[in-house]
């Protein structure tokens, strides 16, 4: 899911606003349980969908085997927290309801607690290439994100 995005400040009736964020996420035990292209794209869809309802714009989505990788652009009116209780919360409904098609394993919940999340800014192009790149994370040539970013 990559497309040029250039930095546009956005507005509000009363805010002009730019939040960006680099977020990441595992299934419950790090279970290489999204390997599957069905599931892979059922929560893009997924995703997608919820982030329409809220008016959010996924910037770039790497769904790996055992982790996901999204940049995403969110209103002021949505805290970090709210933005992963609707993305994870929703997911897993969404999946439990499905995972008789798609072999997901009985559990409580698709995803683990807590997840990672970083704010993008003058680094966006370097954060999106690594996002990009996260299928060839074994290769050499991989960008890394904190090589950049730590001085």
């Amino acid at each position: 899911m990559s497309r040029k995005h250039q930095r546009t400040i956005r507005t509000l009736s009363h805010s002009f606003y730019d939040m960006k964020f680099h977020i990441v996420w595992t299934p419950k035990y790090r279970g290489k349980v999204l390997t599957s292209e069905k599931i892979r794209s059922e929560l893009r869809r997924i995703f997608e969908s919820l982030c329409k309802w809220k008016h959010w714009e996924i910037i770039e989505l790497s769904i790996q085997d055992d982790h996901i990788h999204l940049c995403i652009l969110i209103t002021p009116r949505d805290s970090i927290s709210y933005v992963m209780q609707i993305l994870k919360g929703k997911s897993s409904a969404w999946m439990k309801k499905i995972k008789r098609i798609h072999g997901l394993y009985e559990r409580q919940s698709l995803w683990a607690r807590g997840y990672f999340v970083s704010t993008i800014g003058l680094d966006e192009n370097i954060i999106r290439r690594y996002v990009q790149h996260q299928t060839h994370h074994n290769e050499v040539d991989q960008p890394s994100l904190f090589n950049k970013l730590l001085f």
